[in-house]
């Protein structure tokens, strides 16, 4: 029950780590080139759904490689 409740609260504390950072990475874009005008709304939610995409993505794989780091771990 331990590890579940460890391994829950750090799976999601890297989720909204690496979202917040893929957002701030996403600023230094010049994304304002492809949007059309009167269209600023949209482009904040796209905004959005692509740090959540790239943050979850990158999330991911690390804690798989720490998974697998620790599994590779106890067969050694």
């Amino acid at each position: 029950m331990d590890y579940l409740f460890t391994f829950g609260l750090l799976t999601i504390l890297s989720h909204m780590l690496f979202i917040f950072l893929a957002f701030w990475a996403m600023k230094a874009m010049r994304i304002e080139k492809w949007i059309r005008k009167n269209h600023e709304q949209e482009a904040r939610i796209l905004y959005f759904f692509l740090s959540i995409a790239l943050g979850y993505t990158v999330s991911s794989f690390f804690l798989e490689f720490i998974e697998i780091s620790r599994n590779l771990a106890l067969l050694l």
